[in-house]
């Protein structure tokens, strides 16, 4: 059972290669490399020799494939973080399209601020004022027009930092390794501290993970009867934080099972790495190595959504 801290290459883009018939050497061998974004190092062969040892039968690691299951924190660890986490992202462009209908929030904060650009000001928002946007940008609606009002806004949607949309902004290595992780008979699930519902809309598209298999934070949720039909409506209150120790107790709650390997970023992954590598006496823990983007500088977590501000983990520099 493998945890790990690390940061990414990032991948701009779904990438389409063409393949000509006078392929170089370096490129044969990257065929049979089930992880070439990944430089060689302890935590390229740590993933290699976990599948290895847990796909083996026979071996006293072996893991039947109905247990093979893989956990991964999302913001900073498979796509962009930076300057904000995408879902916050979403809410402020949500709250500017809602202002029109609400001409109080132009003296009210922490709406006045957001409408007023000052992004200094946003970057000294509490918990407090992060959910005050969250509750007018993500309740009062049913569950089906919430989904509708993200997969609408995710292809018009730009990172700050790349003018790209956030589901073109995911890390190629941590595509691979999930790829790789299938292909050996895992589970993958995205565990974040972000919405649960949020996730869902591009889950399976962005990352090749079912609805189903994404556990995050998640707000209350009512059954009612609107015009003779049951709806799932979306109310301004918190139902579970799946962040820091919620993660661990998310997984148990939702998965069921301890998981055989873990990657994270920051601290609010800690008890997640901690939970998957107490599952077994000889489980390893190896922080992955930092990763430079292919712009040159270095991603750091951003605020978040509900106020955290994530302090970067400084994982070691082998491979």
């Amino acid at each position: 059972m493998v945890a790990f801290r690390m940061k990414r290459l990032v991948r701009v883009g779904a990438v389409a290669l063409l393949l000509t018939p006078f392929l170089s050497l370096s490129a044969l061998a990257e065929a049979d490399d089930p992880l070439p974004s990944w430089n060689e190092g302890a935590a390229k062969a740590a993933i290699l020799d976990l599948v290895s040892k847990t796909t083996t039968e026979g071996g006293r690691d072996y893991v039947v494939p109905a247990d093979r299951t893989a956990v991964f924190d999302q913001d900073g660890t498979t796509w962009v973080s930076h300057p904000l986490y995408g879902q916050a992202l979403f809410a402020l462009d949500r709250l500017a399209e809602l202002a029109p209908e609400h001409p109080e929030w132009k003296d009210t904060e922490p709406f006045k601020t957001v409408l007023d650009g000052d992004h200094e000001a946003m970057a000294k928002f509490t918990e407090k004022d992060w959910f005050e946007i969250v509750a007018v940008t993500h309740a009062g609606m049913t569950s089906t027009d919430f989904a509708k009002i993200v997969a609408d806004w995710l292809p018009k949607s730009k990172n700050p930092i790349f003018k790209r949309p956030v589901t073109e902004l995911v890390y190629q290595p941590m595509i691979e390794v999930m790829d790789y992780l299938r292909a050996s008979g895992f589970r993958t699930y995205i565990v974040t501290g972000g919405g649960q519902d949020f996730v869902r809309v591009y889950s399976k598209p962005v990352y090749g993970i079912p609805t189903e298999q994404v556990i995050g934070s998640s707000i209350v949720t009512k059954y009612e009867m609107v015009d003779g039909k049951p709806v799932l409506m979306r109310d301004p209150k918190l139902f579970f934080n799946d962040d820091f120790d919620g993660k661990a107790v998310g997984i148990n709650l939702f998965i069921g099972k301890r998981p055989q390997i873990a990657f994270g970023n920051s601290d609010g992954d800690k008890e997640m790495l901690q939970w998957t590598t107490a599952g077994d006496e000889r489980a390893a823990r190896f922080p992955g190595p930092a990763r430079r983007c292919q712009e040159g500088s270095r991603l750091r977590s951003g605020r978040r959504l509900a106020g955290h501000q994530g302090r970067d983990v400084q994982p070691g520099t082998d491979g």
